[in-house]
């Protein structure tokens, strides 16, 4: 018997099932039919979307405690994907073990260096445990699971613990409540559905052009659109000594104006490429 062909659709995520881009992801797309892909790292990410393994991809681009996630950006402008949406994840960690484990018989803890960093005070508490980087907070989860690891610990969102089976036995440990990561939907085409209308929101990148003054006449410029930047990052260009390539978010009310604004400032730029155009996003609970 054939199975019946569903209209979902695939989305990438970094990291394993239960990973806070899954988390993010079924935010996102609720009440539409997704199948979560995951991919172990984001070059991994980006090469499924490219070889159209997957429709969409979700990456984590900034956090409120770390910062940014500076190589996301080099990948983001290297590809040809469009960012066709955003949204904001609040992050809570929680220590999970098999079951009957408790956290006395805890030698080690794996998860990703950011969310152990997240999570230092807590772990101060137990000088005898000792905290090893991994690649991933669900894959930590799914190893101990896996290989039924006694006296070993995972630092991991509650979807994980669910999914692999484990046990929370402390949870919400990070240190800083307010742990906010953004996440932007990747795609190789625009969203159709995306109109003038709706769209408010944008991310361009540029290098400056050999004039004086040019990153202070761009800014006026945004100003005198009425135009809100709400983030810049900027990146040295390889090969080039002291040239700084940027990378900016900007809000708005009128798609019109927006539009004007980036011919304005084309002038003072070279290489600008916009990144995406899509609809400011909404902040969510693990």
């Amino acid at each position: 018997m054939k199975k019946k062909k569903t209209n979902s659709r695939k989305v990438a995520i970094q990291g394993g099932y239960g990973a806070f881009h899954e988390i993010a992801a079924l935010h996102y797309f609720k009440g539409e039919q997704i199948e979560i892909v995951p991919a172990n790292t984001f070059k991994d990410l980006f090469a499924s979307l490219k070889m159209r393994h997957v429709d969409l991809g979700i990456m984590a681009i900034e956090n409120s405690l770390a910062g940014s996630i500076l190589p996301n950006y080099n990948m983001l402008q290297e590809s040809d994907m469009n960012i066709i949406g955003e949204i904001y994840l609040r992050i809570k960690q929680n220590l999970v073990v098999l079951k009957g484990q408790k956290i006395k018989d805890i030698k080690e803890v794996y998860s990703h260096p950011v969310a152990l960093l997240q999570c230092q005070v807590f772990f101060d508490r137990y000088p005898n445990i000792k905290l090893i980087d991994s690649i991933d907070t669900a894959l930590s989860a799914k190893e101990i699971a896996d290989k039924k690891l006694k006296g070993i610990g995972a630092v991991s969102s509650k979807l994980a613990a669910k999914n692999y089976g484990l046990e929370i036995i402390a949870e919400g440990i990070e240190t800083n409540k307010m742990n906010y990561t953004r996440f932007l939907i990747l795609s190789e085409k625009k969203n159709p559905k995306l109109t003038k209308d709706v769209i408010n929101k944008s991310s361009i990148s540029f290098a400056l052009s050999h004039r004086i003054g040019s990153l202070s006449k761009i800014l006026s410029i945004l100003s005198y659109y009425d135009i809100n930047l709400t983030k810049i990052q900027s990146m040295p260009i390889i090969g080039k000594e002291w040239e700084y390539q940027f990378y900016i978010d900007l809000a708005f009310d009128d798609y019109n104006y927006y539009r004007q604004s980036i011919e304005a400032i084309r002038p003072f730029t070279s290489h600008i490429k916009v990144l995406g155009e899509y609809c400011k996003g909404k902040t969510v609970m693990d």
